[in-house]
């Protein structure tokens, strides 16, 4: 397949949500030009398939969300689209555009989005979302129904600590090196149900455990559900929430390939008749925790065995698992490259710690930028060894918005950045 990806077969159904920080380009901490920025980004280009940017809970985040997607270059065009087309609002307001988990400078914190859900988000949860800045991309799949997305959601269970360890990307908060590799994680673990999903035996068994947390305070209100993959409350979609804001868009499309293969893995193995392992609870904390603390740089528990695993074999495990449903959509070719990507590369944790190493906490801010206007894992045009795009270009139909590949900052980190490649497990 060369550099391309896809084209064997769509997929099912994906989408992705992108959320992002905007940042002063003069001090590099968060700003409050939220509104600003989404009124001159103006409408999606994608939006006739649902395609949108939006405000967050804060007035320093925006989020870029794809339209319906089937291959991987569509979605890729999307999200290259959607950041541009952010970065260049952002500029228009003097602001940058940003992709990392948390922040990394720190600053005043902005005020609370407009509109009523966020004021009653803000009453029920006071000081803790006063400064809640924490950014992440969210993967959503497309599944038969609602029993099917609980089933679903029980299966990924023992893969949600992975995906967060491989999207990695918030290592600094407010200026501080916090030794966790995504500190937002930690950040989230301030509400209530965060984490991984309990296991439910049926939709109205989830159902009634949402309602249940609602009548209690505990949630605003049913949509607002904090575990990393949860049936969505407004499509027929599985969507899964581990991933820090990708620092690329190749990461973005990693992230969402692995995960609509798990979720193919899953109606698969629901197909056959076989339920989901009900793996506990406790060791999956401790495996997301672990997962949150080193990314892929150690040990991590394997909440099926309940030992601990070298992070990258149980990565190499989550591909072999996705592997069949990739390679009928013609994209496991693609997700080779892309996790080859970040073997070598590491990380955005990785990188972000590696570039503070060089120059300070602004020097990350500055790579962090240009990272979240690449299009590819190594700047633009080329892959982690020099050679074509890793995940090709766009899909039949899509049509490569204007200045999403020409124009990008190539050389998003060079040679001497990288890593040495972990030992085969």
């Amino acid at each position: 397949m060369g550099g391309g990806v896809g084209g064997h077969a769509p997929g099912v159904s994906l989408g992705v949500e992108e959320e992002f920080l905007l940042v002063d380009p003069a001090s590099g901490e968060c700003v409050g030009h939220a509104e600003d920025v989404l009124e001159r980004a103006g409408p999606h280009r994608w939006r006739a398939s649902g395609g949108s940017f939006h405000t967050e809970l804060l007035g320093s985040q925006v989020e870029a969300v794809t339209g319906v997607c089937h291959d991987l270059p569509g979605l890729r065009a999307q999200l290259r689209y959607g950041r541009a087309r952010l970065a260049e609002a952002a500029r228009e307001r003097g602001a940058l555009l940003v992709a990392s988990g948390t922040p990394v400078l720190g600053g005043s914190p902005p005020p609370a989005a407009r509109g009523e859900r966020f004021a009653a988000i803000v009453s029920a949860y006071g000081d803790v979302v006063e400064d809640y800045q924490a950014c992440g991309c969210h993967v959503h799949v497309g599944v038969p129904d609602r029993e099917s997305a609980v089933a679903v959601v029980n299966h990924l269970r023992p893969w949600l600590p992975v995906l967060v360890a491989l999207a990695a990307n918030s290592p600094f908060d407010r200026g501080r090196p916090t030794r966790y590799a995504a500190r937002r994680m930690m950040e989230m673990a301030r509400f209530p149900g965060a984490g991984v999903p309990p296991w439910s035996a049926s939709a109205a068994d989830y159902d009634a455990r949402v309602a249940a947390l609602v009548e209690s305070g505990a949630l605003v209100d049913g949509a607002m559900t904090f575990w990393l993959a949860r049936p969505s409350p407004r499509w027929p979609t599985v969507e899964v929430r581990a991933g820090d804001a990708a620092a690329t868009a190749d990461e973005a499309v990693l992230q969402a390939a692995l995960v609509r293969g798990l979720v193919a893995a899953a109606l698969a193995e629901l197909a056959a008749g076989r339920e989901a392992p009900r793996v506990d609870g406790q060791v999956c904390a401790a495996a997301l925790w672990n997962a949150a603390r080193h990314g892929l740089d150690g040990a991590m528990v394997d909440p099926v065995s309940h030992r601990a695993v070298p992070a990258w074999r149980l990565l190499d495990g989550l591909v072999a698992r996705a592997a069949p449903a990739l390679e009928e959509a013609g994209d496991l070719d693609a997700v080779f490259r892309l996790v080859e990507g970040v073997r070598r590369a590491g990380t955005g944790a990785d990188r972000q710690r590696r570039a503070a190493r060089r120059g300070g906490p602004r020097a990350v801010v500055d790579m962090l930028v240009r990272q979240t206007e690449s299009g590819g894992l190594d700047g633009a045009g080329t892959g982690p060894d020099g050679g074509p795009d890793v995940v090709g270009g766009p899909a039949e139909g899509t049509g490569e918005p204007p200045g999403a590949t020409s124009g990008e900052k190539p050389g998003v980190w060079d040679a001497s950045e990288r890593v040495p490649e972990p030992d085969a497990p």
